[in-house]
């Protein structure tokens, strides 16, 4: 499977299954979709901003639930087999995406694997084992959000940065030099993670350097 980042803002996901599986997943992708959870109970978990609909629909019922709400990623979160390939065999009709939570590493045409997430807004890093190890993505997970520790920071002050030296006219390949001694200077990383120094500041720093004509190492 190849990795890609989607953007569902403004887009429908649907979840079939309220166990703590669903929960997950719709805390995951409230962040940006709307997220509707069809089940007839539900887990005693937070389901972020989802909403909650007490159904139980058998696998003939599924395709209906789709016309609906025309979803662009369909998740099948039940622990019945019949209603999740129901979920799965719809999703593919209507051209939707489709995740099953049941199966680990599924290669059907349409299927998404979602990856284990590290967050420093902009920066996101997910890691996959194609279903073979979770408990590898969650440990993998955990060492990288220690990593990624100011990286939203950093990526911020690179943007600024570099619109900020294209409007002053810098020549590109001065403006990736710099861009490239900023990412690369633990001082400044520490800076960052540590509160001693903001984004503006840095930013301001690195351009009053390169006005005096001094070069960061």
């Amino acid at each position: 499977m190849i990795p890609l980042l989607h953007d569902f803002t403004d887009e429908t996901v649907l979840i079939f299954g309220g166990g703590p599986v669903g929960a997950r997943k719709a805390r995951r992708f409230a962040r940006e979709a709307r997220v509707i959870v069809v089940s007839p109970a539900f887990a005693d978990r937070e389901f972020g901003a989802a909403e909650r609909v007490r159904a139980a629909p058998d696998p003939a019922d599924v395709p209906a639930w789709l016309e609906r709400t025309e979803p662009a990623l369909v998740v099948a979160a039940t622990d019945d087999a019949a209603v999740n390939e129901a979920v799965a065999d719809a999703a593919r009709d209507r051209g939707a995406l489709v995740n099953r939570a049941d199966r680990s590493g599924e290669r059907d045409v349409g299927s998404v694997v979602v990856p284990a997430t590290v967050r420093e807004d902009p920066v996101t890093v997910a890691v996959a084992t194609g279903g073979t190890a979770p408990v590898l993505s969650k440990y993998l997970r955990e060492e990288l959000e220690e990593t990624l520790s100011g990286a939203g920071e950093m990526a911020w002050v690179c943007g600024e940065l570099r619109a900020e030296l294209k409007a002053r006219d810098v020549p590109a390949e001065r403006r990736r030099s710099i861009v490239t001694d900023v990412v690369n200077s633990p001082d400044l990383w520490t800076a960052l993670r540590t509160g001693t120094s903001n984004c503006a500041q840095v930013i301001e720093d690195v351009l009053g350097e390169e006005r005096s004509g001094g070069d960061r190492t």
